[in-house]
Parts: structure tokens; sequence; C-alpha cells
């Protein structure tokens, strides 16, 4: 069984490898394209071809992951078709090789290809993402979002805070940082506008060349207010840098334990976290498609084939594929738009996928 085991695995990763890298060969092409729009633009000192290079070769783990289900699913047909066109897989069959064993064997690969996408997912590509960002920035100006940057909130002990980041600089601090206080009844008590800000490593926020307003309500008919300029500001906040840069970046591209804290952070706030809800539970279904797609192509190896070539079933895997990752951006935004279950929304193309891969094996390898 062991060479068995040896000669699947060892055909499976090779497919696999060789599928994957000619995908990343073509993101890598289209991505270089494009990025050639950036060079050399006004405003974009010293960004030129090899920093595009550098950028695009950054951004080829985020690639990997979104593209590993269907290369697992697409190596793994090529395979199982090969081996039962040359008779090989029916030679293993009369060699005591069943149904359930084969389906074992394919299992524990398959478990294996869910491990490397989860540490690729959530570990390699969000660092290669936001080293591509900082990169970029460098050259390009700041990282923000929209005109008015990023909006959080925080709820304290003494009041109601909501902040506003209009940019994070390529070194990874922020800029423009507008904080409004509220007391518990809902009147503004403070302005602060710092030009920049840093991450304190005291739960904390570290302000420079700050303007402070106070709005003091015991003196509100007659409208005066208090002005200051102050050189450093410290202001004790939970916010963190990831949160920060969950409002500022993608957050399909954040890891799932920082989802899950700026998650939780959006729900002691009383904001919406329905679209980080999805993309967390993506996070911890989308590497399980790996398990469903060898499942899905095991049943290839028990076709009869004619002389002809396996062309066609390779075919039919890449539209299976494609299908899958339609499937699954479409069920994001339906069940955004729509209100559903975020857990439900992230679990239902695999189950589907799961329930067509289990009944093309019950017909195909146990009924026939």
């Amino acid at each position: 069984m062991k060479t068995v085991r040896r000669l699947l695995y060892r055909e499976v990763l090779i497919a696999v490898s060789l599928v994957t890298l000619g995908f990343l060969a073509l993101f890598f092409f289209f991505d270089f394209v494009e990025e050639l729009q950036s060079v050399n633009r006004i405003g974009a000192i010293g960004y030129r071809v090899p920093q595009a290079l550098v950028y695009i070769a950054l951004m080829l783990p985020d690639h990997v992951y979104e593209l590993l289900p269907i290369t697992v699913l697409i190596g793994t047909i090529f395979v199982m078709s090969r081996l039962a066109q040359s008779s090989e897989f029916t030679i293993l069959r009369t060699s005591g090789l069943g149904p359930w064993r084969a389906l074992r064997t394919l299992l524990l690969l398959g478990l294996a290809f869910v491990a490397f996408t989860f540490a690729v997912g959530d570990y390699i590509a969000p660092f290669a993402d936001k080293t591509a960002q900082l990169l970029k920035s460098r050259f390009q100006g700041q990282i923000t979002v929209g005109k008015t940057g990023a909006w959080l909130k925080e709820k304290q002990a003494y009041g109601n805070f909501a902040v506003n980041v209009g940019a994070l600089t390529p070194d990874g601090n922020m800029a423009d940082v507008r904080i409004f206080e509220f007391n518990n009844q809902g009147h503004l008590v403070s302005m602060t506008q710092g030009q920049s800000g840093t991450f304190g490593s005291h739960e904390d926020w570290l302000l420079e060349q700050v303007d402070r307003t106070e709005f003091n309500n015991a003196d509100a008919q007659n409208g005066r207010v208090e002005r200051s300029r102050i050189e450093h500001y410290r202001w004790p906040t939970k916010v963190t840098a990831e949160m920060v840069a969950a409002a500022v970046l993608r957050p399909e591209r954040m890891g799932t334990i920082d989802l899950f804290q700026y998650m939780q952070h959006l729900r002691d706030n009383g904001q919406s976290a329905q679209k980080y809800e999805i993309q967390f539970w993506k996070k911890v279904f989308y590497p399980l498609s790996c398990l469903v797609m060898v499942v899905l192509a095991l049943p290839f190896a028990y076709f009869h084939f004619r002389s002809g070539s396996i062309t066609s079933y390779v075919f039919g895997g890449v539209m299976a594929g494609i299908s899958f990752v339609l499937l699954n951006n479409v069920m994001s935004d339906l069940g955004t738009l729509q209100g559903w279950q975020p857990w439900l929304i992230a679990a239902l193309p695999g189950l589907i996928y799961s329930l067509l891969s289990l009944s093309a094996f019950s017909w195909l390898v146990l009924r026939r």
C-alpha cells in the first residue's frame, strides 16, 4: 500500500504543481501588463519596472491561495484519467485497491492540500500583500480608501469615539488622524486632529502636531470653545494597527485571527460586521474545498476510455473549477444583499460540490 500511495501522491503533486505554475505564469503576465500603466506615472517617483516586478511577485501568494482548489481538481483529474487510460488504475484495482481505500488515500492527500492552503491564506499571503502595498505606497504615495479615509468607532467607559484615519504611510504609521469624542448623551465633547500618528505599545496612539478643540457644555449658550496646539498627544485606545489596516485594506487579504478580532470590535461598537463575517467564514471553509476537489476527481479513474485523448475530461475539470469560483463569489454578494447567515454563505458552495462529488462516487464507483 505504501507503494500505491507513493505513486499516487507523486503523480498528483507533480501535476498540481505544474498546473499551478502555469496559472501563476498567466496571472503574472496579466498583472505585469496592468502594472505597466503605473510605471513612470507622474507622482510615482522611483516606481520603475524592477519595483513593479517585485510588487507583482509579492502578489503571487494571494493567487496561489485563490487557485489551489482549482489546480488540485485539474491536476488530480489529469492523473486519475491518465492512469485509467493507460490501464494502470485497473491493475491497481485488481491488486486490491478498492473504492474506499482509494478514497481514503486521496483524502489524506487532500488534508495535506488543506493545511497548505490554510497556511498560505492565513500567514504567507497577508504578509506578502501588506509588504507589497507598503512597497508600492513608498513610490506612489500613501495608502488610503476613498477621499475621506477610514472610519472606526470605539466605546469607552467615559464616552464614545469616532475615529477617522486619512491614510497609512509607507512605514505603517497613520496620517491625518481625527478623533471625535462624544459623551454618553451623544453630545460632542472634543475634537482632536493630528498630522501623523503611531501605534503605541501599551494600547494607545501617539499623535504628532495636534490641534485639539474642547467644547464646554456649560458655556454652550455662549458658543465658547477652547483650542490648543500640542506637539505630542497620547490617546488610550484598543484599536490596533491590524484593525486600522482592515478598514483601509481589503478584508479578504487579512488573516483569520485578525478578521475575528476586527469583527468582534465592530460588534462591540454597534457596527455592521456582516462583510467581515462572510470573509471570516470563507477563510475557515475555503481550504476544505481541496478535500471536495480530490473526491470529485476520483470517479474519473473509473471511466472506460477509448483510444482518444483525455483532453475533454481535463477541460471538464477546468469548467468545474471555474464554476466553483463563480458560485463562491456570487454567493458572497448575494448573501450580503439578502442578509443570509455568513457561515451558510461560506459553506454552501462546498456543500453543493461535496454532494455532487459523493453522488458521482456512489453512482459511478460503487454501483457501476
